[in-house]
């Protein structure tokens, strides 16, 4: 048997180790805790049984080997030994590459207008279609926390949250694993519904991606909040309603504020708060904790400025080309409709290589 690589032992041991811990009924007594070693068992099992396919293939190449001395028709099989263990030996490199810890978490969507006025907010609404559809293809779950309408249609801020169904995804496979990519600002070019002359206009929309935590991930001593309420207000200032429903909360020792105005329940626009304020906590903790690890987090752009763009939508050549890996495609039309696996897929490969290049591999 070869040798297997560094650390691949500590997480054959811990894999064991936890498969007994699950199997412990008294550990489901905490479901925060059963939970936490679930994932964990997810994230490493693919790994640990590429390495024992892996240690197998070694001991029949072996064998075969040994006895093609005597029988030609053990070379041929040896020849396939070797050719299966090349691709299990690249699957095996690629599963031990340094690996994002949220990817199987599910993910705080924000869409925020910036310049270009009413059009911006239209396509900020053009963008929160995109990300619902693509959840539906994908059989992810969405839920709006909150939502700031504009007067032409479309949103000024709007927050929604993306889960997996359980039990469909496999490890690493979650929707920040994917979504995450899409942080930044992205840059429309079309013809206004506003504009009579038809003279084409650049405006711009950011995305703001956050991991969501779980109450387990972090505590928050309720001490430590500030909470406001208000009564909503829509389009044109008009009252929602006519009780102080919408909720802000506000942690003091980071200053961290969420507020949420969407539902009539001033319960529910708490709970949904609390969502949103559990994850930017979180990924606040993330980032002071090891601040070169989350250097990608840190990058998501906060200002939505034109010229800080990740990815541009060209309505009059139907092109979606996005600046940071050179990915472009003439077919907007299907992107919006929520055909993003292409550009993402290009995002993750470039991500991928860049992981290898930097493992020597």
């Amino acid at each position: 048997m070869s040798e297997q690589p560094s650390g691949l032992d500590a997480l054959v041991a811990e894999h064991t180790d936890l498969e007994q811990r699950l199997a412990d009924p008294a550990v489901h007594a905490d479901q925060g805790e059963a939970r936490r070693l679930g994932r964990r068992y997810a994230q490493i099992t693919p790994v640990v049984d590429a390495a024992r396919e892996l240690a197998a293939i070694d001991d029949d190449l072996a064998t075969a080997r040994e006895l093609s001395a005597e029988d030609p028709a053990f070379a041929d099989e040896a020849s396939e030994l070797e050719a299966r263990r090349a691709q299990v030996s690249e699957r095996l490199t690629h599963l031990l590459l340094p690996r994002d810890p949220d990817d199987d978490r599910d993910v705080i969507l924000e869409v925020k207008a910036g310049e270009g006025g009413d059009e911006s907010a239209l396509f900020a609404g053009d963008l929160l279609r995109m990300y619902l559809r693509y959840a539906e293809r994908r059989g992810w779950k969405t839920e709006i926390l909150d939502s700031e309408p504009s007067d032409l249609g479309g949103y000024k801020d709007v927050k929604v949250a993306v889960k997996s169904r359980p039990g469909t995804v496999e490890a690493g496979e979650g929707v920040w694993a994917r979504l995450k990519y899409e942080a930044g600002v992205h840059r429309v070019q079309r013809v206004p519904v506003t504009e009579s002359q038809g003279r084409i206009h650049t405006s711009a929309a950011g995305v703001l991606v956050l991991p969501e935590a779980e109450e387990v991930d972090l505590a928050i001593d309720p001490n430590d909040l500030r909470i406001d309420v208000y009564r909503s207000s829509g389009p044109g200032g008009q009252s929602v309603n006519t009780t102080d429903s919408a909720v802000r909360i506000t942690h003091l020792p980071t200053g961290v504020v969420a507020s949420c105005q969407n539902e009539k329940s001033q319960l529910q626009n708490r709970e949904s708060a609390m969502r949103i304020l559990r994850a930017r906590l979180l990924e606040k903790a993330k980032e002071e904790a090891d601040a070169a690890a989350s250097a990608e987090r840190k990058s998501q752009v906060r200002t939505v400025d034109r010229s800080e763009r990740v990815r541009t939508y060209n309505f009059p050549e139907n092109r979606i080309a996005d600046h940071r890996v050179g990915f472009k495609a003439h077919n907007l039309d299907a992107v919006l409709d929520g055909d993003l696996d292409a550009v993402l897929q290009a995002l993750i490969d470039a991500d991928t290589a860049a992981k290898l290049a930097a493992a020597g591999a």
